[in-house]
């Protein structure tokens, strides 16, 4: 008795790369994560300065501020708290309070999340103005790449297809459930990619550096309309911090994507430009 043959057998996916990033792209994206790392680090060691957040022209002490990081004593004991609006929050041992030195000490964000990881205001201010410069150098740069090679057009404006609401709700539920493009559809970013990417290079990024030097006395005197734009330094101080925590949203997402659906494909895709796509097997 011999066994049958099937004649409906799939043959298996082939594998083929293609080239994802140019070689200007890939730079400027590491780069970006050397300057927004420590921007942020060192953001937040100048934040400890003055852990009050206002919305306005006015921003001192006495001022109503709408989020806070500060400690409280009772007894002998150090309590930290994020206090937002009426709502208080304990947060000891990473606000407020944290060890120093083997034993708790008030202050805004821990020493392992500042840079310096001591206090000193003026280092972390020369720290973040020399990755803010940096930043912008390297964005001027991909921005120029992009318009000219017409990388945003062509990779990152979504295509009239991708917008359709049927078509975006069933990206939403795909990610949702960790389902991620096969085949030809891997070739090109899906719609919610290309919208996150566009928000992070068009808004965030330059309402960051805007807010930036708004709060730049020296710049203000020079361009007086900076502090107005805002509502006053103070909110352009808040908005600063504000864009600062939705990039790190975007980055922690970001993170998670590419761990999730294939790191070592993103990764190399990153670094060597090539970026392998698994056609799905034609029945035969």
């Amino acid at each position: 008795m011999s066994a049958s043959v099937p004649t409906d057998a799939v043959a298996p996916p082939t594998r083929r790369y293609v080239r994802r990033h140019s070689l200007t792209v890939r730079i400027t994206h590491w780069l970006n994560v050397l300057c927004l790392s420590c921007l942020l680090l060192s953001g937040l060691q100048i934040f400890n300065a003055h852990p009050r957040l206002y919305w306005g022209k006015f921003g001192a002490d006495p001022d109503h501020a709408f989020l806070s990081i500060g400690s409280t004593t009772t007894g002998n004991d150090l309590h930290g708290y994020l206090q937002l609006g009426s709502l208080r929050i304990e947060t000891t041992g990473v606000l407020g309070v944290s060890g120093e030195d083997g034993s708790p000490t008030a202050r805004a964000f821990p020493t392992w999340l500042t840079v310096p990881s001591y206090h000193d205001l003026g280092a972390g201010r020369h720290w973040h103005f020399f990755f803010a410069w940096l930043l912008v150098t390297n964005g001027l740069v991909y921005l120029v790449h992009g318009a000219l090679r017409r990388h945003f057009r062509r990779d990152l404006l979504p295509d009239r297809d991708q917008l359709a609401p049927r078509h975006l709700w069933r990206e939403i539920r795909d990610h949702a459930r960790l389902r991620f493009a096969h085949g030809a559809e891997a070739r090109r970013y899906n719609a919610l990619q290309k919208i996150s990417y566009l928000a992070v290079i068009f808004v965030l990024i330059p309402l960051m550096v805007l807010t930036g030097l708004t709060m730049s006395p020296g710049l203000d005197a020079a361009f007086p309309f900076l502090p107005g734009l805002f509502g006053g330094r103070p909110s352009a101080r808040s908005l600063h911090f504000i864009t600062a925590t939705l990039l790190v949203a975007f980055v922690v997402v970001h993170v998670v994507m590419v761990l999730v659906s294939g790191v070592w494909n993103n990764l190399r895709s990153m670094v060597t430009g090539r970026y392998a796509i698994d056609d799905e097997g034609a029945e035969s």
